[in-house]
């Protein structure tokens, strides 16, 4: 495998790291019911499913996390 004939500076591989950073989430005001929510995705409010600004369920409810394994099973 090829080495590198000279270390790597500090200053050359922060140069290369400056683009590594995190963005802000794309957040937005519903119109219909003024919650906060992220571009994109569905969110609940008062029980009920919204996407893109109207209802997709009424009485959203969701899917429970399955259970825990016991360590009695072995």
């Amino acid at each position: 495998m090829a080495h590198p004939k000279r270390r790597t500076s500090s200053a050359t591989r922060d140069k290369r790291r400056s683009h590594y950073k995190l963005t802000p989430k794309a957040v937005t005001l519903c119109s219909a019911t003024g919650e906060l929510h992220l571009r994109h995705k569905a969110y609940v409010v008062d029980g009920d499913l919204y996407l893109n600004g109207k209802v997709a369920i009424k009485n959203y409810a969701p899917v429970a996390a399955a259970a825990p394994l016991d360590s009695d099973d072995e």
